[in-house]
């Protein structure tokens, strides 16, 4: 009778009174599973678990039933007993077929992060290049040989290679300030899609953790910790492109992970003088679980690459038959380029709820580009090609502390973050060439030192149905350049900040409708040489956003994702073609609607679509001289995929790219195109067999477009019209992977 009575004074307490459960979510090789949902007994109490896999339940009996769920992972079911108080949680779930309709909207769920999630389940990643064809209405376009870093478009912006949107992996940045070709120049061509878990992504200047060029938006990608399986693949298609690469597990257990990945490519390319394309790309990481589920991750990577070029051709020189589309005014351009990185992250826990993660990094990038957008405008004797050239060395570091002020529940989290970047940027060169080999005139020549330090801070709170995230971001930049082209030494010195303040609020009205509304103040900079020569009216332009859209649900089988936005921006940057540079210019706005769907009419099949509205204009200018060059107004990509059997899947994507004004007075317009997609991929137990064709119409489209003004050998006035780089025609490819 006593020993009853002790169990009852020990037991009734617990079934009266609710306590905390905290636990960890993975996969099972142990990778950590965020966005699960929790939900207890009748979803009346739930939660998310986070990018660590942890979650806190509050408020839980024993005898409670926890189901945790993830629109990638078959449920899975825990019963609360008497241990799950005092020890930590821990629930592996397995994988498991996509289905759209298990998609739940709460008020922890977060749009971007669910149409992510989404995407790269229905659609996997094939190329380097469509990592960023994954972010709803980003077009991207190559314009010199297949070496140099893609010309992006989104939200009515001509964003050059990366002047308008923050890119980066695993908190290092890709974006290169004050560079030899263009500000904010983001190559991503040393990341091989093989090795990317996740792609985060946001558009507009609301998210206070992205600084600098995170106006349009920000992308953000995860590298795999432990990838699933080993294996080699090897690739083959017209024009005599070739691919081999291989990721091998050298460690895999549930405490500690290493591998390395690396990939081969070469190409001719379509066009008439081959473009020799060779790219090597070596990526080598390791992972360690410690104590307290606290994690440290290095990673090492080496990338280079060669090419030759056809470069930009005007549109008269081959409606006179004087050249082809695949032909060249100019063949000796083109370049070479490297870039060698090493990134360190660790996770600190102080207890259960609250964690710092600090990451360190640095980078050593050389460029060498050659080319020719004028032919014989200046000098019609040698012609007008030029040299970009630099080495530049790439430090930072960062620390984030997460504190959880709620010790029983999720309903307030403080984030606070300081970091610095500092860019060495050594021969920073421009010049006049001739055939590669001559320098004719040296234009620029020095030094540059960017340092960047920040600190962001911001909150957020859910209140039933309401979530408020609110923050501030301070960044203070000195710019100084040394010009070498003085004799006598000359150097110069500028700093500026900028303050940047967010606000997004969210309310959750069901499981099916959701809104969003928010505010921010975002900014680019400025090249380190505009600033010093105080070509730029602003050292740190501004960008004011505004979003207001929502999530829906309207049956099962469907999700709507849309917004109107609004974006003011202090300066703007204008390419001109005459120089081959982009430089600064006056005020912009622009406004639009996008709108996503998702649909999934059964388990096999899956369709979607995005469709992009702009419109773009100068604000400085009077009407009808106030078109932004080469902004797009109207962009829609989308597609099907199918999984018609266990071992048979494919797809086929389009992507639409409406005219859109090349100039000013948009009396020369770049004209618009839709190209066609398609594979088809076949498993056999532990090889796949694939093939690839793009351009499945053999469409004659322009992939990149300026207005320039130009002159040819021949001719006695320059003319201005588009110049483009043709848009490859058909073209297929096979590839046979082995998993092991």
């Amino acid at each position: 009778m006593r020993l009853f009575f002790i169990l009852l004074i020990n037991i009734f307490p617990l079934m009266l009174v609710g306590q905390n459960v905290k636990g960890v979510v993975s996969d099972n090789a142990g990778n950590p599973i965020d966005f699960v949902l929790i939900t207890v007994n009748s979803s009346l109490i739930h939660t998310h678990s986070d990018e660590s896999g942890r979650y806190t339940l509050p408020d839980i009996r024993q005898g409670d039933t926890i189901y945790f769920s993830h629109i990638l992972f078959e449920t899975k079911v825990l019963l609360v007993g008497p241990n799950t108080f005092t020890e930590t949680a821990r629930t592996k779930m397995s994988p498991k077929k996509f289905l759209l309709q298990e998609v739940t909207i709460t008020n922890q769920s977060q749009p971007l992060k669910t149409l992510s999630l989404i995407d790269l389940e229905t659609n996997p990643v094939n190329s380097s290049q469509e990592l960023l064809r994954h972010i709803p209405g980003l077009i991207i376009g190559q314009h010199a040989g297949g070496g140099k870093a893609e010309q992006i478009f989104l939200r009515g912006f001509d964003i050059d290679h990366g002047t308008d949107v923050h890119i980066s992996v695993d908190g290092m940045p890709v974006n290169l300030v004050s560079h030899a070709h263009g500000q904010g120049y983001a190559d991503m061509h040393f990341i091989m899609p093989e090795i990317i878990e996740n792609i985060s992504y946001g558009k507009g200047p609301y998210d206070t953790q992205v600084g600098n060029f995170a106006t349009a938006g920000f992308v953000a990608l995860k590298t795999k910790d432990n990838p699933e399986h080993s294996f080699f693949s090897a690739e083959y298609g017209s024009f005599n492109t070739k691919r081999m690469a291989g990721l091998f597990n050298l460690i895999s257990s549930q405490k500690e992970s290493a591998y390395i990945a690396s990939e081969y490519v070469m190409s001719d390319g379509p066009f008439e003088t081959s473009q020799d394309l060779t790219r090597l790309n070596i990526f080598l990481k390791y992972t360690k679980k410690l104590e307290n589920n606290d994690k440290f991750s290095i990673w090492a990577s080496r990338f280079s690459s060669r090419w030759d070029a056809s470069g930009q051709i005007p549109q008269r020189a081959v409606k006179s038959g004087l050249i082809n589309r695949f032909g060249a005014i100019d063949d000796t351009e083109g370049g070479n380029t490297s870039r060698t990185n090493f990134v360190l992250t660790h996770t600190k826990y102080l207890n259960r709820n609250n964690f710092i993660k600090s990451k360190a990094y640095t980078s050593v990038a050389d460029f060498l580009l050659y080319s020719n957008f004028t032919f014989f405008l200046y000098d019609s004797i040698n012609g007008d090609q030029i040299k970009q050239k630099e080495q530049r060395n790439l430090y930072g570091v960062e620390t984030e502390l997460n504190y959880n002020f709620d010790r029983v529940s999720d309903d307030l989290w403080f984030r606070v973050g300081s970091g610095m970047r500092y860019d060495d940027v050594n021969d920073v060169e421009l010049s006049s060439t001739l055939q590669r080999k001559n320098i004719l005139r040296s234009l620029a020549l020095g030094q540059v030192d960017e340092s960047n330090t920040y600190f962001y801070s911001d909150v957020t709170f859910h209140y039933g149905n309401f979530r408020i995230n609110s923050g501030i971001r301070f960044d203070y930049f000195r710019f100084l350049y040394e010009n070498n082209l003085n004799e006598l030494y000359d150097i110069r010195k500028a700093d500026n900040t900028a303050f940047s303040p967010k606000l997004n609020l969210q309310y959750t009205f069901n499981t099916k409708t959701q809104l969003f509304l928010k505010f921010g103040k975002g900014f680019h900079s400025n090249d380190t040489r505009v600033v010093i020569d105080q070509e730029a009216k602003q050292t740190l332009p501004s960008a004011y956003g505004v979003d207001l859209g929502g999530i829906f649900k309207p049956i099962k089988q469907v999700i709507i994702h849309g917004a109107l936005w609004y974006l003011h921006l202090e300066q703007e940057f204008v390419y001109v073609g005459d120089g081959g540079i982009v430089e600064p210019s006056g005020k912009s706005r622009r406004q639009g609607v996008d709108i996503g769907i998702r649909y999934q009419p059964d388990a096999r099949i899956f369709l979607y679509t995005d469709i992009n509205i702009a419109d773009p204009r100068s604000i400085d200018d009077p009407e009808g001289q106030n078109f932004i060059p080469l902004a797009p107004v109207l962009t829609n990509t989308g597609g099907v995929s199918f999984h018609l059997t266990k071992n048979l899947n494919g797809g086929m994507r389009y992507r639409h790219v409406a005219d859109r004004p090349a100039n000013e007075d948009n009396s020369i317009v770049a004209t618009g195109y839709t190209v066609i997609d398609c594979n088809i991929n076949y498993n056999f137990k532990k090889i796949n067999i694939g093939i690839e064709i793009n351009n499945l119409l053999n469409t004659k489209w322009n992939e990149t477009q300026f207005a320039t003004e130009s002159r040819l050998k021949n001719e006695l006035n320059p003319v201005e019209e588009i110049h483009f780089t043709p848009g490859a025609p058909f073209f297929v490819k096979g590839k046979v992977s082995y998993l092991f």
